[in-house]
């Protein structure tokens, strides 16, 4: 039953109390049977050693449980940013959301990340005021800042009896009731009680606004409200849930979950407010049919002819190998069907099917539309990939990840370890597409790259200690580039005797610098001809193209460079393939040492997205490594600042950069070109 799921994230800044609040939504549907604290590395979704030992949420958790009836399958995604991508492709599949908020920062850094994502989305959200129990905890403060900060219209359905240390319950603006939770019984229990006298007047005048607020984006209320008639309280509720799947109010609620206040009236929420599956838009898809693609769209249906399926994440067990998390949008998969996946186009078979609980798992013969399980024996599948059938062959949209920004050089410590820190990093960059690996030829050093100090430390941590892979890790070294920067001719007369056989060659050949980014450039002025055969003229182009890659004179690849062959002495008896690219070698290392050559160091394009009031900060830090600032756009919250700067003053930046802007600024660089270097 469609209507009786809800796919939901917890999202927020990190501390926020993400990975609290969900302890207790499972403890309260019967789910687990002790709170587990983070504190005490003992929470029920942070099962990884890592997120136990840093009090932190790393990898999305999945986990299912049920509530008065109704199926929900909860994702508590990482608050912190480098890990900005686990809560992006959650939001990808998820139908709705619950933000926490801290009733004492009110909206954080990464709030706005996690925020703009949903948007992106177009996830429906409620959020949640945690933490109404620290001093200077400030529910309405925290309301009016996300109203100010999203530009999004909030509506209050719960209100705090008290603040800090006097938090005592809230007042429920729907049923105009005061509840309190019972501490000896960990929040199971409450009391429901009428709304005293003093606090009767405010609780009546934030009812008039959640009425006011409603009644003014449904017309059916509006016009009952506009009339004086009574409104009920399941009318306003039906009313509300359709502004929130509509986006068009944001449903507040506070408590403290720590403390095991305000939990049972946000589950009731979840379900009450959030979409089930099917209230939510059809999914776009793209229909590959005999290389002709045409968009259409999956509805939600649970009996749908062909079955369709997201990859969203992976995960690897070390006893059952490739976990992948897959979104159910139409029809029905079951253990042991043959599935195609349209992004590889190949065909896999799943071997088993699980309902995941955390780090518990249970057998599942099927999963349907609108639900979310494991698919165990998928061996090609990667996040973003769809599953189909080959009667209806449909690409889901993509997730996409953002590039990632800092890089590590990697070493094991033994070359017996090589292949398995091989095969170790292939598996975190198919469970993590922001963490990448590869060889630089260049340097021929093994670089890793991802989101983040931290991001890359958690990742060199598992590689220590869950692979058991013992490894070094050091700085990247910058690859640099050389180019001419005048004209040079050379002659070169090649005479050699090999195998008592004389080997001869001669060429002339011109270089030039080109333009800035305008790449290398080969070619030959002499005419083809029945004289001189077609595989001279391919082994003196191949030879010059593999001169571009050694370098000149430091060993750097060439750039920029223009090399002209002008002439060929052809000598028929005595002229060879291997006489003619040696003769072009030497041409080239001769005329390329007698054009002035420089050494050029990479330049990069930098775009940094600050608030307004941290554009100074960031300007200068970008200055200070030798950038230089292009441009500047203005947008709403912020500015966009267009900068270049030399690649081997950028190491560090992300830190820096987080560090003067509280964490609110965000960077992306790309190659643009090399110069000389300074």
């Amino acid at each position: 039953m469609l209507d009786k799921m809800r796919n939901i994230g917890i999202m927020a800044h990190i501390d926020a109390g993400k990975t609290t609040t969900t302890e207790r939504i499972l403890y309260y549907s019967g789910k687990i049977h002790r709170i587990g604290e983070i504190d005490d590395g003992a929470a029920t979704m942070d099962f990884m050693q890592q997120e136990q030992e840093r009090g932190i949420t790393i990898a999305s958790a999945a986990i299912t449980t049920e509530w008065k009836g109704y199926k929900i399958n909860i994702i508590d995604t990482p608050g912190h940013v480098d890990f900005t991508a686990e809560v992006e492709r959650s939001l990808r599949v998820l139908d709705g959301a619950v933000a926490v908020i801290c009733a004492v920062g009110w909206v954080q850094p990464q709030t706005e990340t996690v925020w703009k994502q949903a948007d992106e989305f177009n996830v429906p959200r409620i959020c949640f005021v945690n933490k109404m129990d620290r001093i200077g905890a400030d529910f309405f403060g925290a309301m009016n800042d996300v109203h100010e900060k999203f530009k999004c219209p909030v509506v209050a359905l719960e209100i705090p009896i008290g603040a800090g240390q006097d938090f005592e319950g809230v007042i429920d603006l729907l049923n105009m009731k005061e509840i309190r939770w019972d501490a000896e019984s960990e929040g199971e229990k409450f009391d429901v009680t009428e709304i005293a006298d003093e606090r009767k007047a405010m609780a009546e005048e934030w009812r008039e606004k959640l009425i006011d607020a409603v009644a003014s984006n449904d017309d059916a209320l509006g016009e009952k409200y506009l009339e004086g008639q009574e409104i009920t309280t399941q009318e306003l509720k039906a009313a509300l849930r359709k502004c929130t799947i509509n986006r068009t109010l944001v449903p507040f609620l506070c408590g403290s979950s720590r403390h095991n206040q305000g939990v049972q009236p946000l589950i009731d929420a979840v379900v009450d407010y959030l979409p089930s599956p099917d209230e939510i838009p059809a999914a776009k898809a793209v229909h590959v049919k005999k290389d002709v693609e045409e968009e259409t769209s999956i509805e939600c249906k649970e009996d749908a002819k062909f079955p369709v399926g997201l990859v969203f994440k992976i995960q690897f067990d070390p006893q059952m190998g490739i976990l992948c998390f897959v979104r159910m949008y139409a029809g029905k998969i079951t253990t042991g069907m043959q599935v195609f996946n349209a992004s590889k186009k190949k065909r896999e078979r799943i071997n088993r099917i699980l309902r995941v609980n955390a780090n518990r798992m249970e057998q599942m013969d099927s999963v349907s539309a609108g639900d979310i399980a494991v698919f165990v024996g998928l061996k090609l599948s990667q996040t973003g990939d769809t599953l189909c059938s080959e009667g209806f062959p449909v690409l889901l949209e993509n997730v996409k990840f953002p590039e990632p920004v800092i890089s590590i050089a990697i070493e094991p410590e033994t070359m017996s370890d090589r292949d398995k820190l091989n095969e170790t990093l292939e598996i975190l960059s198919r469970e993590d597409p922001t963490f990448t690996s590869r060889d630089d030829a260049e340097t021929g050093q093994l670089v890793i790259s991802g989101m983040g100090e931290l991001h890359l430390d958690v990742l060199v941590t598992r590689i220590r200690d869950d692979f058991k892979v013992q490894c070094r890790v050091g700085a990247p070294q910058v690859t640099y580039r050389e180019a001419v920067t005048a004209s040079a001719d050379y002659k070169e007369e090649f005479s050699r005797v090999l195998a008592g056989k004389e080997n001869t060659a001669g060429l002339t050949i011109h270089v030039e610098p080109r333009e800035t980014g305008a790449g290398n450039s080969y070619s030959c002025t002499v005419k083809h001809s029945s004289e001189i055969p077609e595989e001279i003229f391919e082994a003196i182009e191949q030879s010059i193209t593999n001169c571009f890659g050694s370098g000149i004179k430091m060993g750097y690849p060439c750039a920029d460079t223009a090399v002209t062959v002008t002439a060929i002495e052809y000598n028929p008896l005595t002229a060879s393939t291997f006489a003619f690219e040696a003769a072009a070698a030497e041409a080239f290392d001769k005329a390329c040492s007698a054009a002035s050559p420089e050494l050029l160091e990479p330049v990069m394009d930098v775009d940094i997205e600050s608030p307004s009031e941290f554009v100074g900060d960031a300007m200068s830090q970008i200055t200070q490594r030798g950038g230089m600032i292009s441009s500047m756009d203005e947008k709403s919250g912020g500015n966009i600042i267009h900068a270049q700067a030399p690649m081997a003053k950028m190491f560090g930046f992300s830190t820096n950069l987080r560090s003067v802007t509280q964490g609110r600024a965000s960077f992306s660089m790309a190659f643009s070109h090399f110069k000389k270097k300074a």
